[in-house]
């Protein structure tokens, strides 16, 4: 999720693209050449303003995501490197705007889980589970989860929004096949 797009240091693969349509796999063993990944897409994601940002969006199909939603300027740092992260659990519903650094431009409301407990595989390859996050953080990682799994936020739009910007996504799959 984020808004706008700069140039970084790994390029963000735009709506269109078919990798962004597969199913990531999943990753075995973190290898040095993995948390270097995970490193450089924390830095992409910054760079481009973004609050999360998933291997698939910079053409890696490997279930991986990076999370920050600190705030960015000035703000300490908190990301969140999650290997093969898994909801376990969620519950609510809360409707509010997204927008994705693979579909610039693009802003409208998705209806989400509220509250959702989600386990991964941290940095250094040790399980962890955040329970019962709530706000920006539990939306953010249901983005980037649906990443994983080739959808997008747009699949989860409104007709009306679907219309609304139908010409920004059909001009984003011809300049992106």
């Amino acid at each position: 999720m984020g808004r706008g797009m700069t140039v970084s240091s790994l390029p963000i693969l735009v709506y269109g693209n078919p990798v962004l349509r597969r199913r990531a796999k999943p990753v075995t063993s973190i290898s040095p050449g993995l948390k270097h990944l995970a490193d450089d897409m924390l830095e992409s994601m910054y760079e481009s303003n973004g609050i999360g940002l998933a291997a698939p969006q910079i053409g890696e199909s490997l279930r991986l995501i990076v999370v920050d939603v600190s705030g960015g300027e000035g703000k300490q740092k908190q990301p969140y490197v999650m290997f093969n992260p898994t909801l376990l659990a969620s519950r609510g519903k809360m409707v509010a705007e997204e927008g994705c650094l693979s579909v610039p431009e693009v802003w409208a409301d998705v209806v989400r889980p509220e509250i959702i407990t989600v386990q991964a595989l941290d940095r250094e390859g040790k399980p962890f589970e955040l329970k019962n996050i709530d706000g920006l953080l539990a939306r953010c990682i249901q983005h980037e989860i649906d990443h994983l799994e080739g959808v997008l936020f747009v699949d989860k739009i409104s007709a009306t929004d679907r219309v609304f910007n139908e010409a920004k996504l059909k001009k984003m799959v011809r300049q992106n096949r």
